[in-house]
């Protein structure tokens, strides 16, 4: 890098190399004594990926007794440095990152058990000079983890040591164990006798007995399905989660990401790189959206996702070619459990499909409930804003409107549809195929061969009809494949001109600004049975009549940009593709 170069933490989350490799970070230090007015036991979720293990990082250092003599080269010119706590510096710090334990039921227990074990080691040997004689070699008499760590807790209180304790990460193996085996081998974990359930119910008892050498406690996550079912309900902890004055705790605000373009921007090793303002619809369009605070609009954006898109803009002057970076893209056994149930789909992905055909769902956002519930709509929708697949989008006939936050979930909700057909077996066309097809669509216009090769899909895989239920399933199936190529943001259900348009697929032009061709596209259907010419012949009528209104739409038309807008008519009769046409 140039030699003003700050270097670019892109998945750096320790706070200590952060700061003495003088890399770019961008200031949460301020949320420090909001964190600590609140309270002393503290919980906070948010997606993957928005620099809450960062976070944790910097609250370690902050609070660790061991490093106050490093307060000024790990926190000058920080927002904290010029307005510290009186708690800075006051902890024994002892810090748990469950995503380092082996998710796999025959190894589970043992994994955690050992990261406990080096963890509670590593904390004896850096505090040793704090503790009496023989203090350290009676509690590593106690052979079993969980056991040392509760005489460890009871022991502290009794020498006027206060203890910090920060569990990062803490559902990480509990819902990895539920994705890859199933809801038996995670409830053996989280109920009854589990370890994991005995290891919350000590925290549970440290927090609320007098004496005890455990003052303060943060724990982060991403769902609160394990929390649930291992806490009962969250009476541990205070949720910060939905709090709004938390909301910009985690993620970019909009200055953070203006400012951190431009930083990269101007010292790019290729001479003229955009700035932030030219940047800005792609970084918006991409990666902003998330909004955690249902009584504002303040949103933020992915932290992984600008830092890895300002470290291409560095090297290369220029946006990435793969918009969405592939750590960020969360792999589909995450959310197998939640849509698919043996060899069938369950209530939740007729769920989830829907939320896409229709571009939104409705709260109100359920903060806490255990994994048997998961099924209840509202709660699947629930977990789906926790991951970060929807956010909140202001209210709507006074219900929550919770909405897709951006163009990078656009695109993993349609690919969770397509794997979600492939492992049930139910519709599967040859990708390379239908990439020829999208090809000959966007840039030569010839857009029948792409729907009559899908109809010949439908025809031949039986499977499919097997599946077939109400005339949304071929707009999902055309959801789902019209994607497996970035030419199009494609948007189902989109108002135009007094309507809503089935299918609008609007051209990429930022990326691909050589596309040709723009389509809007409406479905007819006709139940097995009901085909008659009479029946036909009025929905044709009536879908050229909405094609050629909603073709004059000026919004639409200026989104089509330099393309040619084609306005296309297709009538189903059950799963087969009975007309197709274009409307002038």
């Amino acid at each position: 890098m140039k030699p003003n170069a700050s270097p670019i933490p892109y998945g750096l989350a320790d706070f200590v190399r952060v700061r003495t490799d003088e890399s770019y970070y961008v200031d949460k230090t301020p949320f420090i004594p909001r964190l600590e007015r609140v309270g002393s036991f503290l919980g906070f979720l948010r997606p993957r990926r928005f620099g809450k293990s960062l976070l944790v990082s910097m609250l370690e250092c902050y609070y660790d007794r061991n490093r106050r003599d490093q307060f000024e080269r790990l926190f000058k010119g920080t927002w904290i440095y010029d307005h510290p706590t009186p708690e800075q510096g006051q902890y024994l710090v002892l810090r748990l990152d469950f995503s380092m334990v082996f998710a796999q039921s025959d190894r589970v227990e043992a994994s955690f058990a050992t990261h406990l074990d080096i963890a509670l080691d590593v904390f004896l040997d850096r505090y040793a000079a704090n503790f009496p004689d023989g203090w350290v070699e009676r509690l590593r008499a106690c052979v079993q983890p969980v056991d040392r760590f509760g005489r460890l807790l009871a022991e502290l209180g009794k020498i006027d040591l206060p203890l910090y304790l920060f569990i990062d990460e803490y559902d990480h193996f509990a819902n990895n164990l539920l994705a890859t085996e199933g809801r038996e081998s995670y409830q053996r974990l989280t109920h009854g006798g589990g370890f994991f359930k005995h290891f919350f119910t000590l925290l549970k008892g440290a927090t609320g007995q007098s004496g005890s050498g455990l003052k303060r406690l943060y724990l982060t996550g991403v769902s609160p399905l394990a929390l649930d079912d291992v806490t009962s309900g969250f009476n541990i902890l205070r949720n910060l989660t939905l709090e709004p004055a938390f909301t910009e705790m985690a993620g970019f605000t909009e200055a953070e990401t203006r400012t951190l373009i431009d930083h990269f921007a101007a010292i790019s090793e290729r001479p003229g790189a955009p700035n932030s303002a030219a940047l800005w619809p792609l970084l918006t369009q991409w990666y902003d959206g998330y909004c955690f605070d249902p009584r504002s609009e303040r949103r933020v954006f992915n932290s992984d996702m600008v830092l890895y898109f300002a470290l291409t803009l560095y090297e290369r002057g220029q946006a990435p070619d793969e918009l969405i970076d592939i750590n960020v893209r969360t792999d589909y056994s995450k959310l197998r459990y939640l849509v698919q149930m043996g060899q069938s789909l369950n209530g939740n992905f007729a769920r989830l499909k829907a939320v896409l055909e229709e571009g939104e769902a409705h709260g109100p956002i359920i903060g806490s409930f255990p994994v048997a519930r998961l099924t209840e709509p509202q709660h699947f929708i629930s977990l789906l804003y926790h991951l970060g697949l929807l956010t909140h989008g202001g209210v709507k006939e006074g219900r929550v409107r919770l909405i897709v936050p951006n163009e990078t979930v656009w695109q993993l909700h349609y690919s969770y549809l397509r794997d979600a057909y492939w492992e049930v077996n139910i519709f599967a066309p040859a990708l390379w195929l239908l990439q020829d097809h999208l090809v000959a669509l966007a840039y030569r216009g010839e857009w029948a061969g792409l729907f009559d090769y899908l109809a010949q899909q439908v025809a031949e895989q039986t499977s499919v009809r097997d599946y077939l239920q109400g005339e949304k399933v071929i707009q999902g199936f055309l959801l789902a494949y019209l994607n497996v190529l970035p030419f199009y943001l494609t948007r189902s259900e989109r108002e135009a001109s007094k309507g809503f348009p089935d299918l609008f697929l609007e051209p990429f032009l930022m990326k691909y600004p050589d596309l040709r061709h723009s389509y809007l596209i409406e479905l007819k259907y006709l139940r097995r049975g009901e085909d008659a010419p009479e029946r036909r012949a009025t929905l044709i009528t009536d879908g050229e009549a909405q094609l050629r209104r909603y073709l004059a739409d000026a919004d639409l038309r200026r989104r089509a940009g330099s393309t040619r807008l084609h306005g296309l008519l297709l009538v189903y009769h059950g799963w087969e593709l009975v007309e197709r046409r274009e409307v002038e």
